[in-house]
């Protein structure tokens, strides 16, 4: 699947939007991927997802035992993805701002699994699952994500496998350029930093 084919999904669903943005890391950017409009129509989160997976296969990560995502925002394509690869999909949650694996939910010590997130920006909640699934004693292979805006910078400590790259400029919000400093900021993420 292309960028063009991803993009055009997300602009599809209106999920592709520009202004003034607040991130969950805190910085700001003139575009934001509003992933919950796309996985909010099944077929749209499918051909996504499956196209995620086989591309997991294709760079050889397809001989894994279970899929792990970080909530809120990994459980979807997690989901999918873990269908698609024919293997079960947990995910961690955060306890006390740390992610736990619960509800019954294990790994088990040497144990192959691959982390599947929604969108890779600074790639902090998919470095801390991954941290998360390997203090358990599992191996996590790979991690794999919808859109890496990040374009492959950000360092998650294992390879990712992105369906797509789209580089997005992100800013500290004490050094905006003057047209996005113009725009009032909004927040549409879903994690509580500011």
């Amino acid at each position: 699947m292309t960028q063009d084919e991803v993009l055009d999904i997300f602009k599809s669903c209106d999920a592709l939007l520009e202004g003034h943005f607040i991130l969950s890391s805190g910085l700001r950017s003139p575009v934001f991927l509003q992933k919950a409009r796309v996985f909010m129509h099944p077929q749209k989160a499918e051909t996504l997802c499956k196209a995620l997976a086989a591309k997991i296969r294709a760079e050889g990560y397809g001989g894994i035992s279970q899929v792990v995502s970080p909530a809120v925002g990994g459980i979807i394509p997690g989901y999918e993805a873990a269908r698609h690869l024919g293997v079960p999909a947990i995910f961690t949650e955060r306890v006390n701002g740390v992610f736990e694996l619960r509800r019954s939910f294990t790994v088990q010590p040497g144990e192959k699994v691959i982390v599947v997130e929604d969108i890779v920006s600074t790639g902090l909640s998919i470095r801390e699952c991954i941290d998360c699934i390997k203090a358990l004693g599992a191996d996590v292979v790979a991690a794999a994500c919808i859109v890496d805006r990040s374009g492959g910078e950000a360092d998650i400590g294992v390879p990712l496998v992105a369906l797509t790259r789209y580089k997005v400029p992100a800013y500290a919000p004490d050094d905006l350029p003057p047209e996005l400093a113009a725009i009032p900021a909004v927040k549409p993420g879903s994690r509580g930093l500011q």
